[in-house]
């Protein structure tokens, strides 16, 4: 099923709409969906590279606009409509956990779920049942979000083709050294203020 899912989402990168379709993609990735946005952002960078910065914009918003809808799911729905999402990963067991991740980092947990491989849709529905402040939670998916998708469009627009293999093999890599490397600069700040 998860193939069918990707090769269908790819095959969206290439339609006349790909923009619109990378927006419900990007906006239900961040719910619920299994397969990132990505995996359309690469073939429609690639064919059309003028166009990164509108791609990498309608994707960061989008998966934001998302990620509030997947908050409100955890604040309001979280029996009816969260609880099920959380279950169908496979993420039940571990979820008391990201509940005292977010009593001690907050917004950070939001940052590493928005860059990282860690299921982005958990961390929404998660941070809304814990009733993280919306800014908070609205400037670190901004952050994380856009910077993801930055690193991929503008690694696409500059070097093309050649990067989407070395990409691909290596986002989950990539997005951690990112993250680390943005966390240590967080703390140096905060540590000579």
């Amino acid at each position: 099923m998860l193939r069918s899912l990707y090769d269908w989402t790819m095959a969206l990168a290439a339609h006349r709409h790909a923009l619109a379709w990378l927006a419900v993609i990007a906006a239900a990735e961040s719910i619920f969906f299994p397969i990132p946005p990505d995996v359309m952002i690469i073939p429609m960078v690639l064919a059309a590279r003028e166009r990164a910065w509108t791609i990498l914009a309608v994707a960061t918003i989008a998966s934001v606009v998302g990620g509030i809808l997947g908050y409100g799911i955890g604040y309001y729905l979280y029996e009816e409509v969260g609880r099920p999402i959380i279950d169908f990963y496979g993420y039940a067991d571990k979820y008391g956990v990201f509940q005292g991740w977010y009593e001690e980092y907050g917004g950070w947990i939001v940052a590493a779920g928005g860059f990282t491989p860690i299921p982005y849709k958990v961390i929404t529905i998660a941070t809304g049942v814990v009733q993280l402040d919306l800014t908070t939670f609205i400037t670190a998916s901004v952050l994380s979000r856009g910077a993801r998708f930055l690193i991929v469009c503008a690694l696409l627009w500059r070097f093309g083709a050649p990067i989407r293999t070395f990409i691909e093999a290596r986002l989950g890599l990539l997005a951690f050294l990112f993250f680390a490397i943005l966390f240590l600069g967080f703390l140096v700040i905060g540590l000579t203020v």
